[in-house]
């Protein structure tokens, strides 16, 4: 399998939007969970946005809701995070994630279990 590769991070204004991209061939050809985590300097890797690749509808966490979309498309094999009326707060370094077949959302998100990760892609939002 090809390593997980993100794209699309960078600078913006408070306000401002983004899209990431990660690459996930090889990695959504079974059911499973698909994702985004973010850590910022200081604090721990959290996650972000989670999509299934059977089918479910996404799940976000509270602080994103509402801004961001996670969408998955299969026939590129490509997942996206559009990243509206971005923050402060949403600054850090970006993850796509795939959880191994079977591993549940909870687990996932608490990054217990098998899953494969990118490098991250740098998100910097400024006044």
């Amino acid at each position: 399998q090809a390593p997980l590769v993100e794209f699309g991070g960078g600078s913006v204004q408070v306000g401002g939007s983004l899209r990431l991209s990660c690459g996930v061939s090889g990695y959504d050809d079974k059911k499973n969970w698909l994702g985004w985590f973010r850590q910022a300097p200081g604090k721990k890797r959290e996650g972000v946005a989670f999509i299934y690749t059977g089918g479910l509808m996404p799940n976000y966490d509270d602080s994103v809701k509402g801004r961001f979309t996670v969408t998955h498309d299969s026939a590129k094999k490509i997942l996206y995070l559009q990243m509206n009326d971005l923050k402060l707060e949403d600054s850090a370094m970006y993850f796509c994630a795939a959880a191994s077949p079977g591993l549940p959302l909870g687990r996932f998100v608490n990054q217990n279990g098998a899953a494969s990760w990118g490098q991250g892609t740098q998100v910097t939002v400024s006044v």
